[in-house]
């Protein structure tokens, strides 16, 4: 039986390379295949990751990537972006609390989670202080850069 955790992190990894190739090449949409798993991108901003049947439903469900949209972000209101394409983690460690949670309040320069980008961890800080209104990415999924990682009300 294969390794939920092994091809959720080849998915990922699948996923950021081809964004990569996105940004630079003069296409509208990647497919690769590797193993069991198959992971499509394209320009309109739909992501698909999927792996062979193989997987079982709860190693399919903890992978983001499959394509969800967020809920609309509210143009008024400030957000705290991603300034780079990685893995983004809301704490420091599996076993710590998130850096911030949805009704904290969030100071200019302030960490709200890490992005894990070439097996290093960069510390994300906020552009704006205020109080998060939403949260826009789960703990272990992709983020590409300039992607809304959180929203704030502003003080």
């Amino acid at each position: 039986m294969p390794d939920p955790k092994r091809i959720r992190a080849e998915a990922n990894a699948l996923v950021g390379e081809l964004l990569e190739r996105l940004a630079h090449e003069d296409v509208r949409e990647l497919e690769v295949k590797r193993g069991g798993v198959r992971v499509r991108v394209a320009k309109d901003g739909t992501v698909a990751a999927g792996a062979a049947a193989t997987l079982p439903p709860s190693a399919q469900s903890g992978a983001r990537g499959d394509g969800g949209v967020s809920p609309p972000i509210a143009a008024d209101l400030p957000t705290v972006n991603a300034p780079l394409t990685g893995v983004f983690y809301r704490s420091p460690s599996p076993q710590a609390q998130p850096y911030v949670q949805v009704g904290s309040n969030v100071a200019a320069g302030e960490v709200i989670g890490l992005i894990e980008a070439m097996k290093l961890f960069n510390e994300i800080r906020s552009t704006a202080g205020g109080k998060v209104r939403r949260i826009f990415i789960e703990n272990g999924q992709l983020v590409r850069a300039h992607q809304p990682l959180i929203e704030l009300e502003p003080p």
